[in-house]
């Protein structure tokens, strides 16, 4: 069946975005075909608004509606660490388990089969920041998994001339999994259990 051409065209926006196939951008587009005008007009709203309203911290890279973000703004956070995460959601994983040092948001990982290198994540602001000295600990808190890996080993190659103490987070979290589906209790036994990145391991 070919669907009007609006509906057509609503179905391959969701397809755009990451793990919607067909049959899920199909589903999505006939529930908003079925909802009330308030509650289309909400979702679109909200997206208008988040688009408008989102910017990167220009401290740490993650999202905010305000620069610098409230966690870089806080004077009460632990400012001798930073938590090294690939990605903003990461931070708010992160935040659950209660960590109040700062973050530094890597925007990715090392991928040479996706063609992404060191020097496309922000590895750079974060040598300069830790360059403008204060802090005494960096915590690479990559997913563990190869990619992961990889990149704390290019954190650790960044940062070895520098004044500061590199560690990576235990394995609390299986090897494999992804930051942002761990639970609070897993996160906190990671930090609590981070070890020291030596560069012959």
């Amino acid at each position: 069946m070919a669907y009007p051409a609006s509906v057509a065209r609503l179905i391959d926006a969701f397809k755009t975005l990451p793990g919607v196939g067909t049959r899920t951008a199909e589903r999505l587009a006939f529930h908003l075909l079925r909802a009330s005008d308030d509650e289309a007009r909400q979702l679109a709203e909200a997206l208008l608004a988040m688009r408008a309203s989102v910017v990167a911290c220009s401290v740490c890279n993650t999202i905010s509606e305000s620069d610098p973000c409230p966690i870089c703004a806080d004077e009460s956070r632990d400012r001798s660490r930073i938590l090294v995460v690939e990605q903003p959601r990461d931070v708010a994983a992160f935040e659950q388990a209660n960590w109040d040092g700062l973050y530094h948001v890597l925007l990715g990982h090392v991928n040479p089969l996706e063609g992404v290198e060191a020097r496309h994540l922000t590895m750079e602001s974060l040598a300069e920041r830790v360059a403008r000295g204060g802090l005494r600990e960096v915590i690479v808190a990559t997913n563990p998994d190869y990619e992961g890996d990889a990149t704390s080993l290019h954190v650790q190659r960044r940062l070895r001339d520098l004044d500061v103490t590199v560690t990576r987070i235990a394995r609390g979290i299986a090897s494999g999994s992804a930051i942002e589906y761990s639970n609070a209790a897993m996160l906190a036994d990671a930090l609590t259990g981070r070890v020291a990145m030596d560069e012959g391991a």
